[in-house]
């Protein structure tokens, strides 16, 4: 089987470097347009099965990636939430280092340690163990040549990917996911993949314009 994990479109948070976590931000118009640049790209591509978040920034990156004769086959799992990001959820990065300096530097350099303050806080850990079983029950019961799109977040594609390469949490940040990237994967099953396509974001970015990591 063959899986296309995407990332959703920019929001205005993403634009200023705000996090969001589990807040239901939409995307901006210009993370529609990416969107709907991901579905032009998209267009003529077999989907066998499509799964996402149900945040709507994620769920209508899939929706717009799908295009209307296809959305409505869209699946929604709440495992594939964002990292509950806890008291950090609407601060910017700026602020976050002024309030939480030991926690924000941990997490940079080794987010594996990391707690997310708060009510609703999780680590690595925590997201992996909720959004691994929601990928691979997505991937259950398809076939050789069947085709699933995943769309997610930053943090839970970096987990996921983390699995998939044999990484460990703390190499978490070795990559980058721009908005609407597809990463293309191949294998039998969940547990035999292998990373064919990583951040492939050349429908909404030239190969030096990677956008750059600001906030989950």
């Amino acid at each position: 089987m063959r899986i296309l994990l995407a990332r959703h479109g920019e929001t205005r948070w993403n634009a200023e470097g705000r996090y969001q976590g589990q807040r239901d931000i939409p995307l901006s118009k210009g993370g529609e347009a990416q969107a709907k640049r991901l579905g032009k790209r998209l267009r003529d591509v077999a989907i066998t099965r499509a799964v996402s978040s149900p945040l709507a920034r994620a769920r209508l990156t899939a929706e717009l990636a799908l295009g209307a004769d296809r959305a409505h086959a869209l699946l929604l799992d709440d495992g594939l939430r964002e990292i509950g990001h806890g008291d950090w959820e609407g601060l910017l990065a700026s602020e976050i280092q002024e309030r939480d300096p030991f926690r924000i530097n941990l997490w940079r350099e080794e987010p594996e340690r990391v707690v997310m303050p708060g009510e609703g806080g999780e680590s690595l850990r925590m997201v992996s163990d909720r959004c691994w079983p929601a990928f691979a029950n997505a991937c259950a019961g398809l076939g050789a040549d069947d085709l699933l799109l995943v769309v997610a977040h930053d943090a839970v594609n970096r987990v996921l990917l983390c699995r998939i390469l044999g990484l460990p949490l703390a190499r978490l940040w070795s990559f980058r996911q721009a908005p609407t990237t597809l990463n293309l994967l191949e294998g039998p099953d969940a547990e035999n993949l292998e990373v064919v396509r990583l951040n492939d974001s050349t429908h909404v970015t030239g190969l030096f314009g990677e956008a750059v990591h600001r906030a989950l």
